[in-house]
């Protein structure tokens, strides 16, 4: 569906608000195998964020990173959609699309102690994951900056005429950036088979949506480079799925572009856990969308359909604490950078 922005001038629209209890809850209605993949991606995901924000915060990581929790059904349901050989390009909080799409748990903890197991060799952290062999082109620190990438992948994919996808993930604040009006349009014009995934939080860094853009959608931006768009439940993995599974396959049959704006919402602050407590937001604002956590209305859901039983889904979350404590050992163990090889990989002068 095509979408026309109508906006009022005189008014800015309300920050978002959680979808009220119920609406568009789809765990009853999906089978056993599609809820069992989509609750492994989420969990790998809190697990692994979990234990980062932990590791940061007890001095024990180097650095800082941009926790994932709480939007972990948008990397889910929408790489559950992907090939292996399907691309996509990543933000600064990009740690939930690495582990979507396959990252390895060992490489990504050694990257995060700058260590030279990591998938950077230590060198680029939190921000610069990637891994080209399962088809995650990177994460950016600079904001916006992956859709054009994506956009090229996707140029890539046509020009070579090998069915493949490319997907983007941004922020709502990187609807502002130059970068998106350029790629979208681009897009448009060269019909390329590539998915616009607006993860919109409500926030750009700690400014609310509803001081940087007079639009309550996002997803109206895509109609004015002649793109059809969709809005989704963020919360919601299924719906998340369903919406980016339409989305992939109408460019996989060389449909073109498509928008999807997925209401979701992070847990932490902008950056770790605790952040710069600035107060930007409400605890009541945050409890109130806890109550929808994706993974547990996942559980709920499909436990109460009778289409996983509860002990799955423990099994899920058993294995992967297990797979986590491995691989921070892993990390830990890895031996530093050497400064002899400070030149290695550097290609500029």
């Amino acid at each position: 569906m095509t979408r026309a922005a109508t906006v009022d001038q005189d008014a800015r629209p309300a920050q978002p608000a959680p979808p009220a209890a119920g609406t568009a809850e789809t765990a009853g209605t999906a089978d056993a195998a599609v809820l069992l993949d989509l609750h492994r991606r989420m969990v790998r995901i809190r697990v692994f964020e979990t234990e980062a924000g932990r590791l940061m915060e007890a001095g024990t990581l180097p650095g800082f990173l941009h926790l994932y929790v709480g939007q972990e059904a948008v990397a889910a349901g929408a790489i559950s959609t992907l090939r292996d050989e399907d691309q996509i390009t990543s933000t600064h909080r990009g740690h939930g699309h690495a582990v979507a799409k396959g990252a390895d748990f060992a490489r990504m903890f050694a990257e995060l102690f700058g260590r030279v197991d990591g998938y950077c060799h230590g060198r680029g952290g939190s921000m610069h994951i990637n891994d080209l062999s399962i088809g995650m082109l990177g994460a950016n620190g600079i904001v916006g900056a992956g859709i054009p990438i994506a956009v090229g992948a996707a140029f890539a994919s046509a020009y070579r005429s090998d069915g493949t996808v490319a997907m983007a993930f941004f922020g709502d604040g990187a609807s502002n950036i130059g970068t998106f009006h350029e790629a979208a349009n681009l897009a448009a014009v060269l019909h390329l088979p590539v998915v616009l995934v607006c993860e919109n939080n409500g926030y750009a860094e700690f400014t609310p949506q509803a001081r940087h853009m007079l639009l309550t959608d996002v997803a109206d931006r895509a109609a004015a480079y002649g793109m059809p768009s969709e809005i989704c439940d963020g919360m919601d993995a299924v719906a998340v799925r369903a919406a980016t599974l339409r989305a992939v396959e109408r460019a996989r049959a060389g449909g073109g572009p498509t928008m999807v704006e997925a209401k979701t919402y992070r847990y932490y602050d902008h950056q770790g856990v605790k952040g710069l407590r600035i107060a930007y937001r409400t605890q009541e604002e945050i409890d109130a969308w806890k109550e929808r956590d994706a993974i547990k209305l996942l559980e709920r859901g499909a436990t109460a359909a009778g289409t996983v039983a509860p002990e799955r889904f423990e099994e899920i979350w058993a294995q992967t604490r297990t797979e986590v404590a491995a691989a921070i050992a892993f990390a830990e163990a890895s031996p530093e950078p050497d400064p002899a090889d400070i030149a290695r990989d550097v290609y500029s002068e």
